[in-house]
């Protein structure tokens, strides 16, 4: 496990998933009958925020612990999906008012937020080919065949 692994895009999208996990204990909407916040008007666009979340968190898990980079790639990828997931969901909640909500908090804009980054982030990983990262294989030396 090595720290020094975490490229850029790795530590965008890291801070994006903080940036939805923080915005799920935040308020969204102001509404006549109160504030209202993520779980209390949880639905299939907050599940796709939390797997785009979950798609920024494992890619900088992956990258992290594993020992190649095929795992780190892969999570790259499906993060890059979730990411582009993440923000359709995070603009259809800036754009949609739950219960007769009167005002947009911040909570929506830091999810959406998140989402952007975790997008961007999971990009820039797939495009950052830095073979340095990862110690090379050393194979032993075979002997040369007799002839």
């Amino acid at each position: 496990m090595s720290l020094r692994r975490l490229r850029p895009g790795e530590l965008v999208a890291l801070l994006g998933s903080i940036g939805i996990v923080v915005a799920l204990t935040m308020r969204w909407y102001e509404a006549p009958s109160g504030n209202l916040d993520a779980w209390s008007t949880f639905g299939p666009t907050i599940a796709l925020l939390i797997l785009a979340a979950a798609g920024g968190f494992w890619l900088a898990l992956a990258t992290v612990t594993e020992r190649t980079t095929a795992l780190p790639v892969a999570a790259a990828v499906w993060g890059t999906l979730l990411g582009f997931v993440g923000v359709i969901a995070g603009a259809v909640r800036l754009l949609e008012r739950p219960d007769h909500a009167t005002m947009l908090c911040a909570g929506a804009w830091v999810a959406f937020a998140g989402a952007l980054l975790v997008l961007v982030g999971c990009w820039l990983s797939m495009r950052d080919e830095r073979p340095g990262l990862y110690t090379p294989a050393d194979p032993p030396v075979r002997p040369a065949p007799p002839g």
